[in-house]
């Protein structure tokens, strides 16, 4: 990369640092500045406002959440082993955030109510995609026969984001210490719950 890309990219993942930590809310330029050791016109000659930095941020998490996530889950057969790849993944980076923070989780609390800032779009934007490739995990393991047919994608999805959803709140929140093995046996028990019989 170029001087500037790199300088770039080292300030992204400075924020997004700082964001997992603090929130995007506690993301500011003078923050960053600081932290980089740089002027603020610095940093602002690479992310043109606040809202744009913060945006970044949110793209460059997701970016990075489908590398250790997604993409080499999608080498798994198609079906339940594919499903248990992406959820086996998706748990493991939740039980590091319970210390590290996640941007998802805290960016739904703090723009929640603000229809009209792009931070958000960026964030259901993010948060969407990967709730469509985990219904489309869901569905696929439903048509290969190892989930029940009667299995509904929209609620085995819903119940799946509570348990992640209970491990921040009990590990990040409360910092209790079993959060991370209840975590894994309340995803053991969903998933054969709606397994067949023959798997």
């Amino acid at each position: 990369m170029r001087k500037g890309e790199q300088t770039r990219a080292a300030i992204l993942d400075a924020a997004l640092d700082l964001a997992s930590r603090d929130g995007l809310e506690g993301l500011t330029i003078g923050l960053l500045a600081e932290r980089m050791q740089m002027s603020k016109s610095g940093v602002f000659a690479h992310f043109g406002s606040r809202d744009d930095l913060q945006t970044e941020v949110v793209r460059e998490y997701h970016r990075r959440f489908e590398e250790e996530v997604f993409f080499p889950s999608l080498h798994e057969p198609r079906g339940l082993p594919r499903l248990r790849a992406m959820l086996s993944r998706w748990f493991e980076k939740r039980v590091h955030e319970v210390t590290t923070g996640c941007i998802y989780i805290s960016g739904a609390v703090e723009y929640d109510d603000r229809a009209d800032s792009q931070v958000r779009e960026q964030l259901v934007s993010s948060v969407t995609t990967w709730r469509t490739a985990l219904l489309r995990a869901i569905s696929q393991a439903i048509e290969e026969g190892h989930l029940r047919r009667d299995t509904d994608p929209a609620l085995m999805l819903f119940e799946l984001y509570s348990v992640t959803l209970g491990l921040h709140h009990d590990g990040r929140f409360l910092h209790l210490p079993d959060a991370a093995d209840h975590a894994w046996a309340a995803l053991e028990k969903l998933i054969r719950s709606y397994q067949t019989e023959s798997r």
